[in-house]
Order: structure tokens, then sequence, then C-alpha cells
């Protein structure tokens, strides 16, 4: 049993929850994930680490379906039944020089212990965030304290810059500052957008796949994804990889499997779908 020690709402339909973990924290590394069950009668879902220390961990989640919502109705003082990991390869974290960091929508949340780390090994950070609109713009606070830069663009232009990540990216590039590494993560159009920018520009790029991952130990298969030309499994294989090689027309279909099973779950159950 895992303890619940804080489980907020930090956005519409984002939440943040602190869960004790000791000897999953001890081991946790930048860009790793956790597979939770709440109770016997729960799925098993896949969340990524979003900060640890020596006693706990942070994963920050979505309400899109059944599970995230039941997991929003938890309070501090309970408890979930499963918390396994990490699972996965952590980020590779060595000194590149400048890395860009950029994260659009829940996929901020992943971003701030690879930022963290980036720095760590004495990069220098630059940070690019993306979402909808203000109320969706997550764990700037956080990134703020890891980062040199940090450059914010909303879809309405109600913070930061109007527009998309891509576009500060653009900008940064035409500038003609040298960015040894770009990491990405968040919805996969908007990945695919920065791999294909930074691949002209000769820019090596890392994605995080963790969006596709569903039973996270391999088993199941539903997480294959082309990465050049060869089939990987994001959850054993990953879930971070060579942006410039990633069949992402095959990650977007991956994405879409589980949907109308999703959709017929939360009607039976009374919930609405949380865009996504």
């Amino acid at each position: 049993m895992f303890k619940i020690l804080t489980n907020e709402k930090i956005a519409p339909a984002i939440y943040k929850m602190e869960l004790e973990a000791p000897f999953v924290a001890k081991k946790a590394g930048a860009g790793q994930f956790v597979m939770i069950r709440i109770d016997e009668n729960g799925e098993r879902i896949p969340l990524t680490i979003a900060g640890h220390n020596d006693e706990t961990i942070v994963i920050a989640y979505q309400t899109v379906g059944v599970t995230t919502h039941r997991l929003a109705g938890r309070k501090a003082g309970e408890y979930l039944l499963d918390v396994v990991g990490p699972l996965g390869h952590a980020t590779e974290v060595k000194e590149f020089g400048t890395v860009c960091c950029i994260g659009g929508g829940v996929g901020i949340a992943e971003l701030y212990p690879v930022t963290k780390a980036y720095s760590e090994a004495g990069n220098r950070l630059i940070v690019i965030i993306g979402a909808r609109n203000k109320e969706l713009v997550i764990f700037q606070d956080e990134l703020r304290k890891v980062s040199d830069e940090i450059f914010i663009t909303t879809d309405d232009g109600t913070a930061g810059e109007k527009g998309f990540v891509s576009d500060a990216l653009k900008r940064l590039m035409a500038k003609g500052g040298k960015i040894d590494l770009v990491y990405a993560v968040g919805p996969a159009l908007m990945m695919k957008a920065v791999s294909d920018m930074t691949k002209s520009g000769g820019i090596k790029t890392i994605v995080s796949l963790n969006t596709v991952l569903v039973d996270g130990t391999g088993m199941c298969g539903s997480c294959r994804i082309e990465v050049g030309g060869k089939t990987k499994f994001a959850c054993v294989d990953g879930p971070e990889f060579d942006g410039h090689k990633v069949n992402f027309k095959e990650l977007v279909f991956r994405q879409g499997l589980f949907k109308e099973q999703e959709k017929h779950a939360c009607k039976i159950r009374g919930i609405g779908i949380t865009k996504g």
C-alpha cells in the first residue's frame, strides 16, 4: 500500500499527487514512469514521474478516463494498492552544452525532472512550454528555478506569446545561437513539428513517447513503434527515442487504439471524457 500525501488540482482537469514510495523514489531517474493501480478492482495505468526525493514521488495526470477520474477523487491520507517502478530507461544525462527542453500540455510536468537533471549536469537550459490557454500552463515556477531562459506560448495568447512551442523554437534557431540538444515531450503532433524543424537544422533531438504506454512491461504490444525502420516497444526500449527516427504517423494511430473502449467505459459510469 502506498500512502497519498497530497492530491491537488493544479489546472482544469490536471492534478498533481505526491506518494510515499521510498523504494521507487530511491531508484527513480528523470524520464522514467510507474504503473499504478488504485485497488483490486482497478486497471493498471502508466504515469510519468514528475519529481522525487528519497522518500516520495510526484505524479501528474489529466482526467481523461475512468481510472484518472477515480484517482482525482482520492484524498490525502488514503492509499493506492500498487505503485510499480521506476520503469523505462532514464534520460541520458551528461554535459551537452546548451539544451532546449520543450513541453506541451500535461507533458510539461515530466519536463521538470528532465530539465533539473540536465541543469545539474552543467548544461545551459532553455525551456519552452506551451498550452491551449493560461489556465493550462503548469509547473512554470518549478521550471524557472532550473532553467536559464524560459518561454511560454499559448494557443490563444492568454499567457506568454500567442502561438505554438514550435514557433518559439523557430525564432531561437533563426537567431543562430548554438543548441546542442533538444528534448521534447507532449502531444505527438507537437513532437513531430519540433523533430522536423530540428532535423533540418541538424540538432540532436530526443522525444518521450510516454503517451502511448499501456501495459508498461512489453507484454501487451500496444506501444509498438517504428524507430529507424525497426520495431521498438516504448515501455521497455524507451520511453525516449531519437525524434528524427520515430514514425509519428504510427504513433498517432497507436494513441487512438482504445479511445472507443474508454468512451464506452466512461459512458456506463456517467463520466464525461476530458479533451486530452
